[in-house]
């Protein structure tokens, strides 16, 4: 469940530190959209402030280093000025909160965010390109290591379950639904294999038993996977495609 009691103690704490900078708090991602998974999940807060000095900082520290020794992660610090300058290199990660998020004291500074579109396929590629270079790298430090291969595999997901659901944005589609319904229909727009990341998933929510499986094999068809989205993304911004 959603430990609401520290999510607003924390609030509490944040005001108190900030003062009048504190400007929102918000809660956004799997805490706020109702499908929270302890195992899996972060509680995902973002601070809004009126301005980020060193000061008001070094103000927030002892609030938020209670947070962290719950053993949450820490809250994203922004100004409302850096955020609404900030929102066309930012798309994915504004369009993100703003898909499930919930105020828990001051502005809906989200709300009324203007997210431009015109570099949203441009931080997909750049995104899909970074996160599988990085995944390779990866898989040459587990080689002959399945626990860390399967570690590897599962903790990749959610990164590459949110750029799939952007890449269906990109190609015109509201990029509604669960991760297997969005890289279903991801799969099928593209005419590609996506079979792989459904049974990823399955393993990952423990609905599937990993001895059952090939990691290896996996492994082989979920980058052949990344590879091809990653190219239909390529393509989309090719003037001649």
């Amino acid at each position: 469940m959603v430990p609401e009691k520290l999510i607003n103690e924390f609030v509490e704490r944040i005001r108190a530190a900030a003062g009048t900078n504190l400007v929102a708090a918000i809660l956004y991602g799997s805490a706020a959209a109702g499908d929270y998974n302890a195992d899996h999940s972060d509680v995902n807060l973002l601070c809004v402030l009126g301005e980020t000095s060193f000061a008001a900082i070094e103000a927030l520290v002892p609030s938020i280093a209670w947070w962290v020794k719950q053993k949450h992660r820490e809250p994203l610090l922004m100004s409302a000025e850096e955020m609404r300058r900030s929102a066309d290199v930012f798309s994915i990660e504004f369009l993100d909160m703003r898909r499930h998020y919930r105020v828990l004291w001051g502005e809906d500074v989200l709300k009324t965010l203007d997210i431009p579109m015109r570099w949203h396929r441009v931080q997909l590629e750049y995104e899909l390109r970074e996160k599988t270079i990085l995944l390779r790298q990866q898989l040459l430090m587990v080689s002959g290591n399945d626990t860390a291969k399967w570690d590897l595999l599962l903790r990749s997901l959610p990164a590459f379950g949110t750029l799939f659901r952007h890449a269906l944005i990109a190609l015109g589609d509201a990029g509604a639904g669960s991760k297997r319904e969005v890289t279903a229909a991801l799969a099928g727009k593209l005419k590609i294999e996506a079979s792989v990341f459904r049974e990823l998933l399955d393993i990952r929510e423990r609905k599937k038993d990993r001895k059952t499986a090939s990691v290896d094999d996996l492994f082989a068809r979920y980058l052949k996977l990344v590879h091809e989205v990653t190219a239909a993304v390529d393509r989309m911004l090719d003037p001649a495609a």
